[in-house]
């Protein structure tokens, strides 16, 4: 056989080898880059899954349902109880004077202020509420009841509220937001305004707990 012939078939072999062979080298890093990408997006899903895992089951478990009852009058009780109603996965009602206060209301320093006036005069302390009774009040089973503190005793408005329901058959917690003053007599006293309920030992919060504060308590509460 002619030597040019011969050299021209060994180099149309060594062609047909060196492209089968790149073919197949692609095909297989083609398919480990597709791979990668799987096993990418799978890494994704396990990030979105434990981020979803660590976000749930965060409430305190509770048997029966709880309401979370407050007045507010700068902000501070408002606050609380939404964290503790957050904490135990309870509802939440606001007590609203049909008459509200204003910042002049609660000026305790004005002698002639409403509060200093209601402060003198327990008559004047009557008021009547946007709504007295939560809707659904008779499924709850525990209502806490939150207020700030006003002369050592709870806000006024609290008192219309607890004199216009019933609360027999019901675990009732008082808690109470104060920059110095303690709960004091505040709890006890609701309790005897109170038509029935089974009431226990309340809380006193500065006016700007801590996350955790209110978690310890609220972990700490036997319902």
């Amino acid at each position: 056989m002619d030597k040019k012939i011969l050299y021209l078939i060994i180099a149309i072999v060594v062609v047909v080898v060196v492209c089968l062979g790149g073919y197949f080298f692609l095909g297989d890093n083609n398919s480990f880059l597709d791979n990668t990408d799987n096993n990418s997006n799978n890494q994704d899903n396990l990030v979105d899954d434990s981020d979803v895992n660590d976000n749930s089951n965060t409430d305190v478990s509770v048997d029966g349902n709880v309401l979370v009852v407050y007045f507010s009058a700068q902000g501070h009780t408002e606050e609380v109880a939404g964290k503790i109603a957050q904490n135990l996965g309870g509802d939440v009602f606001s007590i609203e004077p049909s008459n509200p206060y204003t910042s002049d209301d609660l000026d305790w320093t004005d002698s002639n202020s409403r509060v200093s006036r209601e402060h003198e005069d327990e008559s004047l302390r009557d008021m009547e509420l946007e709504v007295s009774t939560p809707d659904n009040w008779e499924s709850y089973d525990t209502v806490l009841i939150g207020y700030p503190i006003w002369w050592g005793i709870a806000a006024w408005p609290t008192n219309a509220f607890v004199q216009a329901n019933d609360f027999t058959g019901k675990t009732v917690i008082p808690f109470c937001t104060s920059s110095s003053s303690g709960l004091g007599e505040s709890g006890s006293l609701l309790e005897e305004a109170a038509n029935g309920g089974t009431w226990q030992d309340g809380y006193r919060f500065s006016s700007n707990p801590s996350d955790d504060e209110i978690r310890e308590w609220t972990d700490s509460l036997s319902l």
